[in-house]
């Protein structure tokens, strides 16, 4: 009888827990945009940049600063990555020093 039980248990458990596994949730990628006429300037002239971005946010390492290459979502992602922010907050300050630059 034990047997018959915990043969009904684990083919329960079988149907009812493997389906659940089963369905993951997936992120979906991040959405990418065309590149602004000001993002392509700033990749054009990233050495010159650069120093700005590292005076904005000095936790940006120089290799933070190769990957980046002028490229905002990058610049985002690492900026979210080390400060420990939101991407949402870290898309705010980009926007706050797009403005700054373009004075």
């Amino acid at each position: 009888m034990r047997h018959l039980a915990l043969a009904i248990a684990v083919t329960l458990s079988t149907v009812v827990v493997a389906p659940a596994l089963a369905q993951t949730t997936t992120v979906p990628p991040p959405t990418t945009t065309a590149p602004s006429p000001f993002w392509e300037k700033m990749k054009g002239s990233w050495s010159q940049t650069k120093g700005a971005v590292k005076e904005q946010w000095g936790k940006l390492t120089d290799d933070d600063l190769l990957e980046i290459e002028g490229r905002r979502d990058q610049l985002v992602g690492k900026i979210q990555t080390r400060y420990g922010i939101t991407r949402e907050e870290a898309e705010r300050q980009v926007g706050v020093f797009e403005r700054s630059q373009r004075l």
